[in-house]
């Protein structure tokens, strides 16, 4: 009876690459629900074969199962989770088939909080850097924002999102903040959170409150 791969990657098993390497095409393979290797060595944080296996053997980092989920949707630590993201550039963006996100399949499955709090991280990053960015390709945008940024973007819409444009002072305060020791805190990100609102209250001179200030 021939090896079973998927059976080796759970177990780690070192004869896993040499059968690999005489096999290339096994990298990719998928059982009939869709796994694959990628999910298996995700899913029980065997980080050395995951990488082998996205870097040697090319494996689609987003290759998704029969729900249309990929592995960071199987991952059980923060370690997988930011091997997957930071190292081998898996798309935190995508959805299974039920419309989740990883982030969001994990939160509602509510087993691994400090996965699904990672995961929120780099979303709110990607969103935060949408909205610094825009959408025009330009040249002149914000630069890309530091990593750990924790903001919630939840009370912009997508019009104010696309339609803001940065001025060199708000990137001048963003870079300042950003500097600071206490960036990452509470304090940092309620101060980040109204830098850009208060951006968005310069586009929208509607929206901002006029009423005189009480002293």
């Amino acid at each position: 009876m021939s090896a079973n791969p998927f059976l080796l990657a759970a177990d780690n098993s070192p004869a896993l690459l040499p059968l690999l390497r005489e096999n290339p095409n096994l990298a990719s393979e998928q059982d009939s629900h869709g796994y694959s290797l990628v999910h298996a060595a995700a899913s029980y944080n065997h980080l050395d074969l995951l990488r082998t296996l996205i870097r040697e053997f090319n494996v689609d980092v987003n290759l998704r199962d029969e729900d249309d989920e990929t592995a960071l949707f199987v991952v059980e630590t923060v370690e997988a989770a930011r091997a997957l993201v930071e190292e081998l550039g898996a798309d935190i963006t995508i959805k299974g088939s039920e419309g989740y996100t990883a982030f969001q399949k994990i939160v509602e499955e509510g087993d691994f909080p400090e996965v699904a709090e990672y995961l929120k991280t780099k979303e709110d990053t990607s969103h935060a850097q949408v909205l610094l960015n825009g959408t025009n390709g330009d040249t002149n945008a914000a630069p890309p924002i530091p990593d750990g940024l924790r903001i919630s973007v939840s009370t912009v819409t997508p019009a104010e999102e696309t339609e803001l444009e940065v001025d060199p002072e708000f990137r001048r305060r963003i870079e300042e903040l950003a500097e600071r020791d206490d960036f990452h805190s509470d304090a940092g990100q309620a101060e980040l959170r109204q830098l850009i609102q208060d951006a968005i209250a310069e586009r929208n001179p509607a929206d901002r409150n006029v009423r005189p200030r009480q002293d």
